[in-house]
């Protein structure tokens, strides 16, 4: 059974949130308890905007087919980030 993300999510925002607790970690002015509550936070954020990016894809692959479209290519991050 997966787990969904709530009807409120939204994607922009939890993102909005994960940057901002990693530029806060990245800046090492935090005591131990503070940085892996932060931690623990942006876990459940990756775990969530992850959750809502596959069903995401989902969509668009089911349109596509839908549609006899173009079959989805995977995505190389690395290939795309030279870019």
């Amino acid at each position: 059974m997966s787990k969904k993300a709530p009807a409120a999510f939204q994607f922009e925002t939890a993102l909005q949130q994960l940057t901002d607790i990693v530029d806060t970690l990245e800046k090492g002015q935090l005591g131990l308890e503070e940085s892996l509550a932060l931690f623990e936070k942006g876990t459940q954020l990756t775990r969530l905007c992850q959750t809502a990016l596959k069903q995401a894809e989902q969509k668009v692959q089911i349109l596509i087919e839908k549609n006899n479209s173009v079959a989805l290519e995977d995505f190389d991050a690395d290939d795309n980030a030279s870019a």
